[in-house]
């Protein structure tokens, strides 16, 4: 069998191809993008409520995400085991992966609510404005309640992604984002009946999309043909083995989640103990930097899943190449925004500015155009930390990325932003300057463990699940695309 006929069997896409990568990452990206695009709104509409409320929404946004972070990449990773299962055509086992993922999420949701009586002791402690603290507190609990939701809507989109279906993902967040952007609107500034809750109202908002959400998945995974094809309401027991792999190779994976977020939320409970000014200019930046950021996580899953499905069907070779299309797709991207970042600040701002201008928001919007700067530099870098990031991790790579995270984040970022705010006079310029040398180094690190290529020998699943029928087509495909 030739190249050209696994092309046009049944509409078979060229394994590695560009047209393969797009077909994956594309629904990704605009599944992103709207989730992007949902969370700039957020802040938008928090910006014309109060610069409290903005202010407030970022730390403790962060903090309950540093807290549900663990339990989010273990519910991600079900997506490497599905895609590496599937590639090696065992479609049981991928049913069975996402039910162990179900099982985690409904502890894991459980076990975060109990960080809800816990807030007020906690921001206390972080030592915010009073004001700020009582909006961190209320947006904080609230956000807590949606963890479970989240965490099942995240295992159920696995399904999904891990077998390349990303259409459907793109149709249910862009619902989701839909139901999230009404009642944002809605909760935070009241209609008719509906009273203005601000802060409190983006955070009901946001846990009831999550809700929506997955009822959207439930729905269309039992009302498909898939839920037959694959047995999913025949193996859901409990997979001890399963189980006990996906914890073991998802909890570093997880723990990765975690370090970054928390690395990231000490930079900003820093920044905010600079001055609400600090805090504000770089919840906006941030903020904007994922208009860029959030949709190339799309590629990064998508470049996860690919890899995942070539090292199920023994092919890493073809993993490769994918990796490398879709690191020149993902900077050519990010050269785009940080081209607009430099070049028109003012009119990404413009949504933020109050009806009243005022003498504090002319402050923030200044030092945000400085912010913005740094966010168009570290933006190229994130291309690199995301995509060979996510290819390492899509073999099986986990602990390797944790440990890396770990050691890079505290070393470049966390302790110097903590002397910086200590005894420099540039405190939020040095906080900066350490949060970009960050994520240059953990993308270069990524990318030499890339090319060792210790990657190439390792899977999640069972070293007998390859298909030897795909394992004998792999040559002729590889000189294909040579």
């Amino acid at each position: 069998m030739d190249s050209s006929s696994l092309k046009n069997q049944n509409g078979f896409v060229q394994p590695g191809s560009l047209r393969e990568l797009a077909n994956v990452a594309i629904p990704l990206v605009l599944s992103c993008g709207s989730l992007s695009i949902m969370h700039v709104m957020d802040r938008i509409f928090l910006s014309w409520w109060s610069t409290d409320a903005v202010a407030a929404a970022l730390p403790a946004g962060m903090i309950q995400w540093a807290i549900m972070s663990i339990a989010m990449g273990m519910a991600t990773y079900v997506n490497t085991f599905v895609a590496q299962y599937e590639g090696a055509g065992q479609k049981q086992f991928v049913s069975e992966s996402v039910w162990q993922g179900f099982y985690l999420a409904l502890i894991w949701g459980g076990i975060l609510l109990l960080g809800i009586p816990l807030s007020s002791t906690f921001f206390h402690w972080i030592g915010h404005a009073p004001e700020i603290q009582t909006l961190e507190v209320d947006y904080f609990s609230i956000l807590c309640l949606g963890s479970g939701p989240s965490l099942i809507s995240t295992v159920l989109s696995c399904f999904y992604t891990g077998r390349s279906k990303t259409m459907v993902v793109m149709w249910v967040n862009l619902a989701g984002v839909l139901v999230n952007m009404l009642l944002d609107y809605l909760l935070i500034f009241g209609a008719g009946p509906i009273p203005a809750m601000g802060i409190k109202g983006a955070a009901i908002a946001t846990v009831l999309a999550n809700v929506a959400t997955m009822a959207f998945y439930a729905a269309i995974i039992f009302a498909r043909h898939e839920a037959r094809e694959y047995g999913l309401l025949n193996h859901y027991h409990w997979n001890q083995s399963l189980l006990m792999r996906l914890i073991r190779y998802g909890f570093p994976n997880g723990m990765l989640f975690f370090v970054d977020i928390v690395g990231f939320t000490l930079f900003v409970v820093l920044v905010g103990r600079i001055g609400k000014i600090e805090l504000a200019a770089t919840t906006i930046a941030f903020n904007l930097n994922s208009l860029a950021f959030v949709p190339m996580m799309g590629v990064g899953t998508a470049v996860m899943t690919l890899v995942g499905k070539r090292i199920g069907e023994g092919r890493p070779q073809l993993a490769v190449t994918t990796t490398w299309k879709a690191f020149i797709v993902s900077i050519l991207y990010m050269s785009v925004f940080a081209v607009i970042y430099v070049g028109l600040p003012e009119l990404l701002l413009r949504p933020y500015r109050p009806e009243v201008m005022t003498e504090e928001f002319q402050q923030v919007r200044q030092m945000t155009f400085v912010l913005l700067r740094f966010a168009a530099l570290f933006s190229l870098f994130d291309a690199l930390a995301v995509i060979f990031g996510s290819a390492i991790r899509g073999a099986g790579d986990t602990r390797f990325c944790m440990i890396y995270s770990l050691i890079t984040g505290w070393t470049i970022m966390v302790i110097p932003t903590f002397l910086i705010w200590k005894y420099a006079d540039e405190k939020i310029f040095g906080s900066w300057t350490a949060c970009t040398a960050y994520i240059g180094v953990l993308g270069f690190g990524y990318l030499i463990r890339f090319q060792a290529g210790h990657w190439k020998k390792m899977r999640v699943i069972e070293e007998h699940f390859t298909d030897p029928v795909i394992k004998e087509l792999d040559e002729p495909v590889q000189e294909a695309l040579s």
